[in-house]
């Protein structure tokens, strides 16, 4: 696969959240999926720890699954997140900002709707948990992955590939419920 053509900052200028242009027919090779890994892992990290790892996931059934738990996430986030900051919108934000923020909301709508067709879902996840720790432990461990999964977006960006960020399926717990 080659490799677009953008200076630095067209990259890093061009790198969103992808959702409606999503091209959910087109293979993924697994060779692509493993260079952006060995970028993402060049990241910085928090003490030099690499304290979290990447699942791949390809096959239909737990696309589907992680999909639904998307879906779930985002209907619990329409139902007690969105109103609240779009009331907050309407006094703080601008005609325009807020048409963005509708925008982002009919976008993401449309991945709750289509998650599972995404032919590779790439879940950054940190190893053990953070109870317990220090404030200063926490933020080196949550601070440390965001770097590498920017690179990995990064990578696959300048390898023609849309990728999304997404945290509204963290509300769910194993039982599907809102945490």
């Amino acid at each position: 696969m080659s490799l677009l053509p953008l200076s630095p900052d067209e990259l890093l200028s061009t790198t969103r959240s992808v959702r409606k242009r999503l091209d959910f027919s087109r293979p993924v090779e697994p060779e692509v999926i493993r260079q952006c890994l060995e970028l993402a892992v060049q990241a910085p990290t928090s003490e030099n720890q690499q304290s979290w790892h990447f699942v791949v996931v390809t096959d239909a059934k737990p696309r589907q699954a992680l999909g639904e738990i998307y879906r779930r996430g985002f209907a619990h986030y329409l139902q007690h997140v969105l109103p609240a900051r779009m009331a907050a919108a309407a006094k703080t934000l601008t005609r325009e900002q807020q048409g963005t923020l509708l925008r982002v909301k009919n976008s993401s709508q449309y991945l709750a709707d289509h998650m599972y067709e995404v032919p590779v879902i790439v879940v950054p996840c940190i190893q053990g948990r953070v109870e317990g720790l220090s404030n200063v432990e926490r933020a080196g461990t949550w601070g440390s992955i965001p770097p590498a999964t920017w690179s990995f977006m990064l990578a696959a960006r300048v390898r023609g590939l849309g990728t999304c960020w997404t945290t509204v399926h963290l509300s769910m717990n194993k039982r599907r419920q809102p945490c």
